[in-house]
């Protein structure tokens, strides 16, 4: 699958640099996400996730009404374009060793967020489908 196609649909979940911790966290629960993408001027600056805030935040103590996502995101970020496919974006995150993985256009703008998840849907749907295909196998043998 095309990441733009797994992306479909998606509104990007950003913050800007200036933004508090938990005003990020809170968008990221609401939203049900791990991740968010922090952008200056339109364009993709870092990213946020769960264990930034585990890691950076709590367990260094900092305090997430004064703490900015500046101060916190990781800001080499691995991103691809929507014409590249999931795989090659699973590729980069194993290789990375991270889950999440920022679509973007050509000009660095926001497109959505792939995570590891994504890849479990069609693999989930697969092994759905497989199970029906052996219970009437199953039912027709008797």
């Amino acid at each position: 699958r095309l990441l733009k196609d797994v992306i479909a649909g998606q509104v990007p979940l950003t913050a800007s640099p200036e933004a508090t911790v938990r005003a990020a966290c809170r968008d990221m629960a609401q939203k049900g996400v791990g991740a968010m993408m922090v952008v200056s001027q339109g364009a993709l600056v870092g990213i946020f996730t769960e264990r930034d805030v585990l890691n950076k935040v709590v367990a260094a103590g900092l305090d997430p009404e004064t703490t900015t996502m500046a101060q916190v995101m990781a800001s080499r970020v691995v991103s691809v374009e929507g014409d590249k496919n999931l795989a090659f974006a699973l590729h980069l995150m194993r290789q990375g060793n991270f889950r999440h993985v920022p679509v973007v256009d050509a000009q660095n703008r926001p497109l959505g967020m792939v995570s590891a998840r994504d890849a479990l849907g069609a693999e989930m749907l697969d092994f759905e489908r497989e199970e029906e295909r052996m219970e009437e196998l199953t039912e027709l043998i008797g």
